[in-house]
């Protein structure tokens, strides 16, 4: 049972490796034009994006069956996968873009850290020098900052906005 949970574990904190990857060189790069939705105002709870979060769950569904048909580890790294999944609709859908009929406001330092993060990474307009890939872990609000002081420096984007 440990090995089991040992594997689901490892594949929850390695997916966020993974997404940040994702989110930067295919979401940003190839399959802009899914992601776009995301960073433009839409109506409605659906966006062309929310694609991504059906292969994911296609993906864990996939990895799960495997291993349920005796390649034992594979279900659990699916398991994994999805648990990465429902962790991100939580954070992100629900707290930090705030998607739900209950809007919480993060309260928490790693949860507020984490929204200014994502504001920070939707103030770049398209998918250029865009900054904090990450779903769910944000590098210091401070050091996004100052990248998008940087390229702001250099005429490739808009740089920061005071905070409201």
């Amino acid at each position: 049972m440990m090995f089991k949970f040992a594997v689901f574990l490892i594949t929850l904190v390695a997916m966020e490796g993974v997404g940040t990857l994702a989110h930067k060189y295919v979401m940003h790069g190839w399959g802009w034009c899914l992601h776009r939705s995301h960073h433009e105002p839409h109506l409605g709870a659906l966006e062309t994006n929310d694609l991504y979060l059906v292969a994911l769950a296609l993906a864990a569904i996939g990895l799960i069956v495997f291993g349920n048909a005796g390649h034992a580890p594979w279900q659990w790294v699916g398991a994994g996968v999805a648990g990465y999944g429902l962790i991100y609709v939580i954070a992100h859908d629900g707290i930090v873009h705030r998607q739900w009929p209950v809007r919480p406001r993060p309260r928490h330092r790693y949860l507020r850290r984490l929204y200014e993060a994502h504001r920070l990474h939707h103030q770049v307009k398209g998918r250029q020098n865009s900054v904090s890939f990450g779903f769910l872990y944000a590098p210091p609000v401070a050091k996004i900052e100052q990248q998008l002081q940087r390229t702001a420096e250099q005429g490739e984007g808009c740089g920061p906005q005071p905070r409201v």
